[in-house]
């Protein structure tokens, strides 16, 4: 059980915002915490504190105006945390060998893999190709429906007909060498975290899985290691006291 750190950029500024609320018309999100720091500086730290397999995620797709400032953002926290963190946000088999040529260790990705709210295959097996198995993360982050847990896509505005189950880790885990998966429903919230879905992610037997979504306190910390049985990795963001929340950041970097 590893803490995995973050940097969320959004609209050229590194954010903390509720998952559920982003919208692409309008460049729109309930924002918890915006950084007047760049980006560079959470990777220079994580860097310096050895925290590696972090996530850097580009919340503005590829046409908005704001694109090419947070990925000037992303670009330059690669820089300055070479082979250490992981990227996502816009992520395909055309630009994979970009950001990893950039310093990216991984490239996260969910919308290709998922387009239309579709799985396909084919793509995943071209950024295999492009980028190597070992270089890629699926990003599984779902939502909750009547009958389970379905993975979202398009940062995580659109529903999948991927609904989440051991079988689909297992189909999935061949072509990819972690997992990121996201409690969307309660991400940035620190509300606690989906038990549902921690109890279902830490009774699979596979390869690494991040969990992300509404640890809110070191009592929450404390609850996700016991439902996980501790086999989980896992991410805070919003309530981290480095993005305005309360968990103390020189606690969580103990988990390594």
């Amino acid at each position: 059980m590893r803490f995995r750190p973050c940097i969320d950029i959004h609209n050229g500024k590194v954010k903390q915002i509720v998952g559920g609320s982003l919208r692409d018309e309008g460049n729109r999100a309930a924002t918890n915490f915006s950084s007047e720091l760049g980006a560079e500086y959470y990777a220079d730290l994580y860097r310096r504190d050895g925290l590696r397999g972090g996530h850097i995620i580009l919340l503005n797709p590829a046409g908005s105006e704001y694109y090419e400032a947070s990925r000037a953002q992303a670009l330059a926290a690669l820089r300055a945390y070479p082979g250490g963190m992981q990227i996502g946000g816009g992520i395909n088999a055309d630009n994979a060998e970009q950001f990893l040529a950039a310093g990216a260790s991984h490239v996260i990705v969910t919308s290709y893999v998922f387009r239309g709210g579709v799985f396909h295959r084919e793509n995943l097996e071209a950024l295999v190709s492009a980028a190597g198995r070992e270089h890629i993360v699926l990003d599984l982050s779902c939502r909750r429906r009547e009958d389970g847990y379905y993975v979202v896509t398009d940062r995580w505005q659109k529903f999948t007909d991927v609904k989440l189950t051991h079988g689909m880790l297992d189909e999935l885990a061949g072509s990819c060498g972690e997992f990121l998966i996201h409690g969307v429903d309660v991400e940035g919230k620190s509300s606690g975290m989906e038990t549902d879905l921690v109890r279902l992610l830490g009774s699979w037997e596979g390869i690494p899985v991040t969990y992300a979504g509404g640890i809110g306190s070191l009592e929450d910390l404390e609850q996700f290691r016991q439902v996980s049985g501790g086999k989980l990795d896992f991410t805070i963001g919003s309530a981290l006291d480095l993005f305005g929340g309360k968990i103390p950041y020189e606690t969580v970097k103990a988990y390594t």
